[in-house]
């Protein structure tokens, strides 16, 4: 296999990694997100947290890989990813441990104020990792100060500007949204006519966003249509986006929420795609000087070490998601309380 089509398949593989995170872990980050306005009661607080009980850490583990994968593969994009992002990525590892302990800590004291001050962490610590992933994403897509031997010349505040900061909101609702439809196929009863109340406003929210977000991006992110415009077939990710966003009221409104879960799921794969089209050939695009882009050729690894991550990723791919799918399948189902139990 020449080495184009070995860096274009992990360029693809490293796309699948990061959709199969965001997919999965964005409804758990959406179930933290809701987890103070949807639940009413202590009783409801622990079925929201069960809900994901049992998933949550297994779907962290697609982060994990993608950050491996992106090592082996691609070093010189991940020594100037983590450097640029260095101290975000710092507050994103806080977020996830504090999930983490929160679910875990919350119900081992019998105390109103323990258990709201951990409720307070798996909001807090939810609503951060959302924004932040998508801040990031606004970073990388608009280009950032990147100099010779690219390294980052910004500061943390040059990251956090409006643009960034839409598309950190667009993501934070998304993930809303998508844990809302998750948590309406987990629920039953009072609370799953609560969590059906909330759809509707935060699709709103959701679409209101898009649409403000799709002008930005085609206003201040000129070169993100640009292998669009060279290649009209790309033009089926967009309205494969905008149909799935559509469906999801509609899927709704028929009373099929497993339909509109998979909905939602498509439009996060959606904008995965439209992120990836955006950036191709570049992995970071510099702000300074085009020459400063990390690509993807100057940043792959040797043919020899893709070609054999490729082997590995051919018998370790489908491991995860044998597990995922196991795993998945174990729990589904209406989530219920036992001795057991967060």
């Amino acid at each position: 296999m020449n080495y184009e089509l070995l860096t274009f398949i992990w360029f693809v593989l490293l796309g699948v990694l990061l959709c199969g995170y965001a997919i999965l872990d964005g409804f758990d980050l959406g179930v933290g997100i809701l987890h103070p306005f949807i639940a009413k009661d202590d009783t409801q607080r622990r079925l929201v947290m069960n809900s994901i009980g049992p998933l949550w850490d297994g779907n962290e583990v697609w982060l994990v890989t993608f950050g491996g994968a992106l090592f082996a593969a691609f070093p010189v994009a991940y020594a100037t990813v983590f450097s640029s992002f260095y101290l975000a990525f710092f507050l994103l590892l806080t977020c996830l441990i504090g999930r983490a302990v929160s679910l875990e800590f919350r119900s081992k004291v019998q105390s109103p104020r323990w258990r709201k001050a951990w409720d307070f962490g798996f909001f807090a610590s939810s609503l951060t990792a959302a924004a932040l992933l998508g801040i990031a994403g606004g970073n990388v897509m608009a280009g950032m100060e990147l100099g010779p031997r690219y390294v980052y010349e910004g500061g943390l505040l040059s990251q956090i500007y409006w643009y960034p900061l839409l598309v950190g909101a667009l993501t934070v609702s998304l993930f809303a949204m998508h844990g809302a439809i998750y948590l309406y196929l987990k629920t039953e009863d009072e609370l799953q006519a609560r969590v059906r109340r909330a759809i509707h406003p935060l699709f709103l929210t959701f679409a209101g966003l898009y649409v403000v977000v799709t002008l930005a991006t085609w206003l201040h992110v000129p070169h993100a249509t640009e292998n669009i415009a060279n290649y009209p077939v790309l033009w089926i990710v967009p309205v494969l986006n905008f149909l799935a966003v559509l469906n999801i009221p509609r899927a709704m409104y028929l009373n099929r929420p497993g339909y509109a879960f998979f909905s939602s799921a498509m439009v996060i794969l959606a904008f995965a795609s439209l992120f990836s089209v955006a950036i191709f050939p570049n992995l970071m695009l510099s702000t300074i000087d085009p020459a400063y882009s990390v690509t993807l050729e100057n940043a792959r690894s040797s043919h020899a070490t893709l070609g054999t991550m490729l082997i590995i990723a051919a018998i370790g791919m489908p491991c995860v998601l044998s597990y995922t799918v196991i795993i998945y399948w174990i729990f589904h189902g209406k989530v219920k309380l036992d001795p057991h139990s967060y």
